[in-house]
Parts: C-alpha cells; structure tokens; sequence
C-alpha cells in the first residue's frame, strides 16, 4: 500500500521535471538565437561609425588638398601675368601635378575603402535577411499551429493534470511562451528597422564610390593637361642657357627646403615616438639598427646612377652642383622601395625635387626619396624594408624618370653608395 501511494506521488513530481526540462531547453535556444542574432547587427553599426569617422577624416585631408591646388593655380596665373621666368613657371606646374597626384592618391585609397564597406554592408544585409526568414518561418509555424489545434492544446498536453500546482505551473509556462512570441515579433521588427537603415547606407556608399570614380578621372584629365604644359616650359628651359641657371637656383633653394625640413623632423618631440615605436618594430621583425647596417641595404630602385654623391662638374652646361645624394635613372612607374624599416614622416613637394618622402629609422638615421610618384602610404605609416612607397616620376626634374635618394644620419649627409650593397 505504501509503494502504491509512494508511486502516485512521485508520478506528478517526476513530470512536472520532465516538463521544466522541455521548456526550459525551448527558453534556452531562443535567447542563443537572440543573442547571434543581436551580434549580427550590433557589431556592424559599431564597424559603420569607425569607416564614417575615417571616411570625414579622409574627406578633410581631400579637401585641403584641393584648396593647395587652387592656391597653386591662382599663383600660376598671377606669375604669368607678372612675366616670372619659366624656371618658377615649370616648378609651379610641377607643385600642382604633384598636388594633384596626391589627390588622386587619397581618392583612391577613399575609392578603396568604400568598396570595401559596400562588400561589408551586402554581407551583413544578407545575413540579417537570412535570419529573419529563418524567425518569420518559425513564427508562421507557430500561428499555423495554434489555429489548427488550438492556442493551449501542446501545453495542456504537456502540463495535464487535476491538481492545484500543476494549474499554477501551466500558467507559468503558458506566460514564457507568450513573452517568447512576443520577442519573436519584436525581433522580427527589429530585423526589419535595422535592414532598411543598412540598406540606407548601401546605397549611400554606392553614391559616394560613384562620386569618387568622377573625381578620379577629373584628376587623370588635370595630370595630362599639367603635363603638356611641363613638357612646353622644359624645352625652354633646355634650349636657354640663363633659364636652366634659374632652374639650377630654384633647384639649390630646394635642396635648402629640403635641409631646413630635415632639421625640424629631427627637433619635433614626436621624433621621441617614432624611435619608440621604430625600437619595437625592430624587435619584432628582430632586425639590426640602421647604422650597423653599411654596405647592406638593398637599393631603393632598379636603374643606374647618373648622378653620384658630393660636388660635380657638368662638362655640358658648365656648371658645379653639389648632390646631397645619388640620381638613379629608371623607367618612369618602376616600383621604389624603402631600403629598410622605418616610420614615414613627412610626404609633400619640393622645388627641384618633385613629391618627396623622408622615412625615420630611428637611432637619428633618415632616407629621403625624390621624384617619386603614385605614393602608396601615408605619413605616420610604418614601412618594412622591401615595401613600395611610390613609383619613379619626372616631376621637379629636368632630366626624365629618376629617383633622388639621401641617407642622413645624426644631421649629416651621407654617401648612399657606400650604405648600399654592391652590385
């Protein structure tokens, strides 16, 4: 008799476990659903307002780029008018191809970005949808199912029982199901809300690469309008002794620019954390110091030197120039390489000497790269040794593609050819 009544009590015991087991299981895998799907389109908003933040970042540095070209334009005129000789004519129309080059550059790398962004966006879209048909069908599932057996027919099923706490179970559980229906709809509206607003910003980034591609080729049209006006000042400057001693002179105040530059990059404070960061990267890559380096850096371009270090004389134009480093003739968009590790510091434009970049070591060494074109990095970016930083231009120079390369160390010029490997 009491094995009986033993039995009878543990039956309603041992199924309302069973039925805490199934529901609690069915609460569990939907907030695992809510959770991945949350994940799936939270993340992206934070990845969107970063891309929108560099993306204003990279339109202010467009932007003043533009107003640089302007400036050098209106200078252009203004010096024409004035009769100004075509040496200070031809590093004019080489400032505005090289700022024009830098404009094209950063349009490219914004163009770069952004379709990078659209393919981000297209992939989140499509999840989000995949997800919601995957709510909007278990939701469907479950109307279906409550009208063709009754909205309680499962629960009571599971739940049947005469006594009173089985009745104060069923009714629990009858209000997680119903706040589980709830959220299903609120996820579902949800979904709908956050895949109008991507589709939004698709559409948006779509306009903007549209944008971007028209100012490219405005650009492209610019360069090769700059540039047949370069090529007409330079058969001037050629043919006319007096000229070409101008441009020799705006080429000597540009080696000055250059000189005074160098001084203030070594004097910034920020140069403490470029060495700080420089020390790092070494000890990463575990690479020696630049300046136990000599006769091992790899040559920064193909082609051969037609200029060497220090004080020449030019049997044709019969002049005397001193070279702070080594000319090397290539053919124009040859790739140039940073000839090791180091921090870009400055890229900008300078008489004689075209677009220019200067890389810090570290340890107070410096490479300087002029005539260069098509930059592929940015100031403040680290470069490893072997990494293209541009290609080999023309502009600033009088003489076709080449590459103008410097070695500083501690304030000092230094011969290339003798840090350079020998070949």
């Amino acid at each position: 008799m009491s094995r009986k009544l033993f039995n009878t009590k543990l039956k309603p015991f041992g199924w309302t476990l069973f039925c805490w087991v199934v529901l609690c299981g069915m609460v569990l895998r939907f907030l695992l659903i809510n959770t991945l799907t949350f994940t799936s389109f939270v993340f992206p908003q934070e990845s969107r307002r970063d891309f929108d933040a560099e993306l204003d970042y990279q339109s202010e540095a467009i932007d003043k780029v533009r107003k640089e070209i302007e400036k050098t334009r209106r200078r252009i005129k203004s010096e024409k008018q004035k009769e100004k000789s075509t040496a200070r004519r031809l590093s004019n129309i080489d400032k505005e191809m090289s700022l024009t080059d830098k404009l094209y550059t950063q349009l490219k790398q914004e163009l770069g970005k952004t379709e990078t962004e659209i393919d981000k966006l297209s992939k989140v879209i499509q999840a989000n949808e995949r997800q919601l048909e995957i709510l909007r069908g278990r939701y469907t599932a479950r109307v279906v199912q409550m009208y063709r057996k009754g909205t309680l027919s499962d629960i009571e099923k599971l739940l049947s029982s005469t006594s009173w706490r089985q009745a104060v179970y069923r009714a629990k559980y009858m209000g997680i199901i119903s706040d589980i229906d709830q959220k299903t709809q609120n996820k579902i509206k949800s979904l709908l809300i956050d895949i109008g607003k991507q589709r939004i910003g698709l559409e948006s980034s779509y306009r903007n690469k549209v944008r971007l591609k028209k100012d490219q080729e405005k650009s492209k049209v610019t360069l090769r309008k700059s540039r047949k006006k370069r090529q007409h000042e330079l058969d001037k400057i050629r043919k006319n002794q007096s000229e070409l001693t101008k441009y020799l002179d705006e080429k000597q105040a540009g080696m000055q620019e250059l000189e005074s530059l160098l001084k203030k990059v070594r004097q910034d404070r920020s140069s403490y954390d470029r060495a700080d960061r420089i020390r790092k990267q070494q000890a990463a890559l575990k690479t020696q110091t630049f300046g136990k380096l000599k006769g091992q850096l790899p040559w920064p371009a193909t082609g051969r030197v037609v200029k060497r270090f220090g004080r020449t004389w030019n049997s044709e134009r019969k002049t005397t120039t001193d070279n702070p480093g080594i000319d090397i003739k290539g053919k124009p968009g040859s790739p140039i390489r940073s000839v090791i590790g180091g921090i870009i510091t400055i890229i900008t434009y300078i008489r004689g000497y075209g677009t220019t970049i200067i890389i810090d070591h570290g340890g107070g060494f410096y490479t300087v790269y002029s005539h260069v074109t098509n930059v592929e990095t940015n100031e403040e970016s680290e470069v490893q040794a072997g990494d293209i930083i541009a290609y080999m231009g023309d502009v600033g120079s009088i003489d076709g593609s080449k590459l103008h390369f410097e070695i500083w160390g501690h304030g000092q010029k230094l011969n290339p050819e003798k840090w350079l490997m020998k070949r």
